[in-house]
C-alpha cells in the first residue's frame, strides 16, 4: 500500500509515496470473461485492470478543502489516529447532486436477480492477485438490487469488469459496503485500462490490512521515488457509504458520502488514456486462517 497521512474524520492530506504501491497493481487481465444475466438500466436519479490487483445514512462530518500536494512520503500503513471518530454510517449524500453533475448517463443498478449482466460487466475467471487464489465468477450473485461478491476461506472471491463507460473523464460514484471482513480481503472500486502507460490506475476506494479506513490512490507511474498520490479516510465499511471520482483536465478529486477527500491538479499525473470501472474483493494471504468476506455494491454511476 501506499504511504498515506491522516487527519481527523474527514479529509487526509495528499502525500507522494515512495514507500510502497497500493495493493491495486498491474497485472495480466483475467482469461475467461463469464456470462451472466441481464439488468435494467440505471435511473437518472439516483487492485487493477491491468486485471487489477489490488479495486448510507447519517449525516457526514465537513472538511476542508483538500491541501496542497506534499513531497514527503509519509509512514506506510497507517491507521486512525489516537481518538480519531471514525464516519460510523453515512448519510445518503452523493457527491452527484452535492456538486451537480446532472443526470446519470450510464451504469448498473443491480436490479436483475442471478449473476451481474453479461452485457454490461466482464466477470473475472482468472487466478487471484499475484497468483493467490482464484477470483471465480461464481463469487458473485445480484439479488434485491445489490450485487454481493463472497471471499472464501481458501481465497476464491471475485472481480468484474465494466463494459460500459469506458472514457478519458467522467464522474463516477458507487455505493458499497463490506462485512467486518477479514484483513486479508480487500476491497476495491477502480478505474482503470488494461493497456495504460506508466500503470496508470485511480483506486477511488481501496480497503487494506487496517479496515478503520478507505483509502484513495492516484497511479501515475510503474515505481521510483515518486509514482503515486494517496489520502486515508477514517469509514466504517460495514455501513453504506457513496465513493466518488471526478476526473477533469483541471484534475482529480475524489469523495465520500459527498465530502471531497481527495485532490490532485498536477496535469503530469493524469492517465492519457480512457478508463473504465472495475469492482473486486481480493485476497492477500499472509499463512494465516482467512475468514470469510463480502462486499456489496449497491450502485454504479456515471455522470458526464
Amino acid at each position: 500500500m501506499g504511504a498515506l497521512s491522516l487527519t481527523g474524520c474527514g479529509l487526509a492530506p495528499t502525500t507522494n509515496g515512495a514507500s510502497a504501491p497500493s495493493s491495486a497493481g498491474r497485472e495480466s487481465a483475467p482469461a475467461t470473461p463469464a456470462p451472466t444475466a441481464a439488468a435494467s438500466p440505471a435511473p437518472t436519479a439516483s487492485s487493477s485492470g491491468q486485471t487489477p490487483a489490488s479495486a448510507a445514512e447519517t449525516p457526514a462530518a465537513a472538511v476542508p478543502p483538500a491541501p496542497a500536494l506534499a513531497a514527503a512520503p509519509a509512514p506506510a500503513q497507517p491507521g486512525p489516529a489516537a481518538g480519531q471518530a471514525l464516519a460510523t454510517t453515512g448519510d445518503g449524500a452523493q457527491a452527484a447532486a452535492a456538486f451537480g453533475w446532472g443526470p446519470v448517463l450510464t451504469g448498473d443498478e443491480f436490479s436483475n436477480t442471478g449473476a451481474p449482466d453479461r452485457t454490461k460487466w466482464s466477470v473475472y475467471n482468472s487466478a487471484g492477485h499475484a497468483g493467490k487464489g482464484l477470483r471465480s465468477p461464481q463469487a458473485w450473485s445480484v439479488a434485491n438490487g445489490v450485487a454481493t461478491v463472497n471471499g472464501d476461506a481458501a481465497g476464491t472471491t471475485g472481480g468484474m469488469s465494466a463494459k460500459f463507460a469506458e472514457q478519458r473523464y467522467g464522474r463516477w460514484e458507487t455505493r458499497m459496503k463490506t462485512n467486518s471482513r477479514d484483513p486479508k480481503y480487500h476491497p476495491v472500486l477502480i478505474l482503470n485500462n488494461n493497456a495504460a502507460p506508466n500503470c496508470a490506475e485511480i483506486d477511488y476506494a481501496e480497503g487494506s490490512t487496517v479496515t478503520s479506513v478507505m483509502r484513495f490512490f492516484l497511479h501515475y507511474a510503474c515505481g521510483g521515488a515518486d509514482f503515486q498520490t494517496t489520502t486515508a479516510t477514517p469509514v466504517d465499511s460495514t455501513q453504506w457509504h457513496n465513493y466518488a471520482v471526478e476526473w477533469t483536465p483541471a484534475g482529480i478529486s475524489g469523495y465520500v458520502d459527498g465530502v471531497k477527500t481527495f485532490t490532485d491538479p498536477n496535469p503530469a499525473h493524469q492517465p492519457s488514456v480512457a478508463m473504465k470501472q472495475t469492482l473486486q474483493l481480493d485476497w492477500f494471504p499472509d499463512g494465516s486462517a482467512t475468514k470469510p468476506s463480502q462486499m456489496q455494491v449497491d450502485w454504479v454511476r456515471v455522470y458526464k
